[in-house]
C-alpha cells in the first residue's frame, strides 16, 4: 500500500473540487471508501448536493453586483441600506452572506477578525509613483462574479497594465486558487513572463500555488493596499465594460454558454475596441506595438 500513501500525501495540497474529481466511482482495486479516505474527503460529501441559492437570492445577487459596480465603497451595511431603500425586505447578516459568497468586500477599512493562514503571504504593493511604459512590464488580475440564469460562476482574467490586453481567463464554479494558477500558467506560456504582477490580496493570488508559480518564474509580486480597489483600476475598468457591455445585455443559461459569449465578447474587445487612453488603439495593436493612426503614415 506504499504507492496509496504517496498518493495521499500528495493530494493535501490540491483543493476540495480537485480531490472530488480524482474518485472512480468504477474503480476495479479500490473502493469508494478506500479512495476517499486517501483523498482526505468524507464519503458522505461525495453523495452531496448543493441546494444552490433561492431565485430571490439570485434576483439579489444581481442587482448587488449591478450597484457594487457603481458604488464599489459599500460593505454591507450600507448596500442593506441601498436594497431597503429599493424595496428590499433583507437585513445584514443575509446581505453579508451574499456579499461574501460573490467574493465582494466594500474597499474602506476593514477590522481584523482573523488571522491569515500562516502560509499565505501578503507581498507589499510595488506600482506607486512607477511609470508603466512597455507591454510585459506589469500584469494584473482579479475575480468577478458572473450571473448564470440558474446559479453563478466565477470569472478570472490576466491582463497586461500597459496595453490592457487580457492574455488569459478563466471561469470556475468555486472560488478556489486552482482556475486562477491555471490562467496564469496560460498566460506566461503564450506571453512569456511580466516584470511585475499585481494583484489583491484575495486568498487565490495569496495562497503558495499562485505565488509559486511567480516565483519560479522570478517574478516580482506587487498586492494592492487593503480597500484599495484604485491600486488595480485597469481590471476593475474591464469588469465595468464587460458587464454592461456584455453580461447585463444577455441572460447566460449555463456556464458553457457562460464561457461562449464571454469568449467571443473578449475576441472583441482585445482586436476590435479602441480605447482613448491608448490613442484610439485597440489592446492587441498596443500590445503588438502598432503605432497609433495619427502616426501610422
Amino acid at each position: 500500500d506504499r504507492g496509496a500513501r504517496f498518493f495521499s500525501q500528495g493530494v493535501r495540497s490540491m483543493s476540495r473540487a480537485r480531490r472530488m474529481a480524482l474518485i472512480e466511482r468504477e474503480h476495479d482495486r479500490l473502493s469508494i471508501a478506500r479512495q476517499c479516505q486517501l483523498a482526505h474527503i468524507s464519503r458522505s460529501s461525495l453523495y452531496y448536493t448543493p441546494a444552490g441559492e433561492s431565485a430571490e437570492n439570485e434576483r439579489l445577487m444581481r442587482v448587488i453586483d449591478a450597484q457594487y459596480l457603481a458604488t464599489p465603497w459599500y460593505g454591507a451595511r450600507q448596500m442593506t441600506r441601498h436594497l431597503r431603500r429599493h424595496g428590499y425586505g433583507v437585513n445584514r447578516k443575509r446581505v453579508r452572506r451574499l456579499m461574501r459568497l460573490m467574493g465582494l468586500a466594500g474597499i474602506g477599512p476593514q477590522p481584523r477578525t482573523s488571522t491569515p493562514a500562516a502560509d499565505h503571504v501578503v507581498y507589499p504593493y510595488l506600482l506607486r509613483d512607477v511609470p508603466i511604459t512597455r507591454v510585459n512590464q506589469v500584469w494584473c488580475t482579479d475575480v468577478t462574479y458572473i450571473p448564470l440564469a440558474r446559479g453563478f460562476v466565477y470569472l478570472v482574467a490576466i491582463m497586461d497594465w500597459y496595453s490592457r490586453r487580457v492574455l488569459a481567463w478563466k471561469l470556475s464554479n468555486t472560488l478556489d486558487a486552482e482556475f486562477c494558477v491555471n490562467a496564469l500558467q496560460q498566460a506566461i506560456r503564450d506571453y512569456g513572463r511580466p516584470e511585475i504582477f499585481n494583484s489583491d490580496q484575495g486568498c487565490q493570488f495569496t495562497s503558495t500555488a499562485f505565488t509559486g508559480v511567480l516565483a519560479d518564474h522570478k517574478i516580482r509580486i506587487s498586492m494592492d493596499g487593503k480597500g484599495r480597489w484604485m491600486d488595480n483600476v485597469f481590471i476593475e475598468r474591464l469588469w465595468r465594460s464587460l458587464k454592461y457591455e456584455c453580461v447585463y445585455l444577455q441572460a447566460f443559461e449555463s456556464p458553457r454558454d457562460a464561457d461562449k459569449r464571454l469568449s467571443q465578447w473578449l475576441i472583441y474587445y482585445n482586436h476590435d475596441r479602441p480605447h482613448s487612453s491608448l490613442e484610439d488603439r485597440t489592446p492587441d495593436e498596443a500590445y503588438r506595438g502598432v503605432p497609433p493612426l495619427a502616426q501610422a503614415a
